[in-house]
């Protein structure tokens, strides 16, 4: 008969060490992968004075027309508040 003693049990502090390391490399491929991956950003969107469509637009006090020339706009009235610009009228097709 041997007599072979039992291994003993490991230290509790190596599978503390062990989740710790293994928490932190959670992190670190989240954070790498969240600054890797290529971001999916939507098409800017135009407002109705960038837009080569709308042929007139107005944010409330003044309306601008797009002429051949360039845009042009009305004079804003004294104490108008002005708003998000609408585009009014666009063109066909």
């Amino acid at each position: 008969m041997s007599t072979a003693s039992p291994l003993p049990p490991a230290p509790r502090s190596s599978s503390g060490a062990l989740a710790a390391w293994g928490i932190a490399i959670l992190v670190i491929a989240t954070v790498l992968i969240g600054a890797l991956a290529p971001a999916r950003h939507p098409a800017p969107l135009r407002s109705a004075a960038e837009d080569p469509a709308c042929l007139e637009w107005s944010d409330g006090c003044k309306v601008c027309q797009r002429l051949a020339d360039g845009p042009a706009c009305s004079l804003p009235g004294f104490a108008c508040q002005p708003g998000a610009l609408q585009c009014l009228r666009r063109r066909e097709g």
